[in-house]
Protein backbone atom coordinates (compact mmCIF):
# COMPACT_ATOMS: atom_id res chain seq x y z
CA UNK A 1 0.00 0.00 0.00
CA UNK A 2 1.26 3.48 -0.87
CA UNK A 3 0.20 7.02 -0.05
CA UNK A 4 -0.78 9.27 -2.95
CA UNK A 5 -2.24 12.72 -3.52
CA UNK A 6 -5.26 13.23 -5.75
CA UNK A 7 -4.47 15.75 -8.49
CA UNK A 8 -7.50 15.37 -10.74
CA UNK A 9 -10.57 13.50 -11.88
CA UNK A 10 -10.73 11.17 -14.86
CA UNK A 11 -13.82 11.40 -17.06
CA UNK A 12 -14.80 8.38 -19.15
CA UNK A 13 -17.27 8.09 -21.99
CA UNK A 14 -17.47 4.29 -21.56
CA UNK A 15 -16.74 2.06 -18.56
CA UNK A 16 -17.40 -1.36 -17.13
CA UNK A 17 -20.96 -1.25 -15.77
CA UNK A 18 -19.94 -3.10 -12.59
CA UNK A 19 -17.82 -0.08 -11.59
CA UNK A 20 -20.46 2.59 -12.18
CA UNK A 21 -20.90 3.34 -8.45
CA UNK A 22 -17.45 4.90 -8.07
CA UNK A 23 -15.32 7.42 -9.90
CA UNK A 24 -11.77 7.56 -11.17
CA UNK A 25 -9.14 9.88 -9.75
CA UNK A 26 -5.73 10.83 -11.06
CA UNK A 27 -3.23 10.50 -8.22
CA UNK A 28 0.51 10.85 -7.79
CA UNK A 29 2.31 8.52 -5.34
CA UNK A 30 4.27 10.34 -2.63
CA UNK A 31 7.77 9.64 -1.36
CA UNK A 32 8.93 10.24 2.21
CA UNK A 33 10.44 13.58 1.11
CA UNK A 34 7.09 14.55 -0.45
CA UNK A 35 5.26 13.68 2.78
CA UNK A 36 7.75 15.66 4.86
CA UNK A 37 7.10 18.67 2.64
CA UNK A 38 10.69 19.03 1.46
CA UNK A 39 9.95 18.25 -2.19
CA UNK A 40 7.27 18.59 -4.82
CA UNK A 41 5.75 15.26 -5.94
CA UNK A 42 7.52 14.07 -9.07
CA UNK A 43 6.26 10.49 -9.43
CA UNK A 44 4.31 9.08 -12.34
CA UNK A 45 0.55 9.66 -12.15
CA UNK A 46 -1.83 6.73 -11.98
CA UNK A 47 -5.58 6.26 -12.29
CA UNK A 48 -7.23 5.09 -9.06
CA UNK A 49 -10.76 3.71 -8.65
CA UNK A 50 -12.45 5.65 -5.84
CA UNK A 51 -15.74 4.81 -4.18
CA UNK A 52 -14.96 6.79 -0.99
CA UNK A 53 -15.32 10.28 -2.46
CA UNK A 54 -11.78 11.68 -2.35
CA UNK A 55 -11.42 15.17 -3.78
CA UNK A 56 -8.58 17.00 -5.47
CA UNK A 57 -5.84 17.59 -2.90
CA UNK A 58 -6.83 14.62 -0.71
CA UNK A 59 -4.15 12.23 0.43
CA UNK A 60 -5.23 8.64 0.02
CA UNK A 61 -3.94 5.13 0.69
CA UNK A 62 -3.88 3.10 -2.50
CA UNK A 63 -3.72 -0.64 -3.12
CA UNK A 64 -2.30 -1.76 -6.43
CA UNK A 65 -2.19 -4.92 -8.51
CA UNK A 66 -4.03 -8.03 -7.35
CA UNK A 67 -4.83 -6.49 -3.95
CA UNK A 68 -6.76 -3.69 -5.66
CA UNK A 69 -9.44 -6.13 -6.84
CA UNK A 70 -9.88 -7.78 -3.41
CA UNK A 71 -12.61 -5.46 -2.00
CA UNK A 72 -15.00 -6.58 -4.74
CA UNK A 73 -17.07 -9.79 -4.61
CA UNK A 74 -16.47 -10.48 -8.32
CA UNK A 75 -13.42 -9.95 -10.52
CA UNK A 76 -13.13 -6.29 -11.51
CA UNK A 77 -10.81 -4.59 -14.01
CA UNK A 78 -9.04 -2.41 -11.41
CA UNK A 79 -5.27 -1.83 -11.12
CA UNK A 80 -5.34 0.73 -8.28
CA UNK A 81 -7.99 1.21 -5.56
CA UNK A 82 -8.50 3.99 -3.00
CA UNK A 83 -8.49 2.07 0.29
CA UNK A 84 -8.63 5.10 2.64
CA UNK A 85 -8.77 8.88 2.77
CA UNK A 86 -6.07 10.06 5.18
CA UNK A 87 -6.80 12.94 7.54
CA UNK A 88 -3.41 13.20 9.23
CA UNK A 89 0.04 11.87 8.43
CA UNK A 90 2.62 12.03 11.20
CA UNK A 91 6.29 11.37 10.42
CA UNK A 92 8.68 10.72 13.28
CA UNK A 93 12.26 9.56 13.56
CA UNK A 94 13.04 6.51 15.68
Amino acid sequence: MRIAQVIGTVTLSRWNSSLAAGSYRLAIPLTLADLAGSAEPTGEELVVYDDLGAGVGSRIAISEGGEAAQPFPDDKPVDAYNAAILDTIRISEK
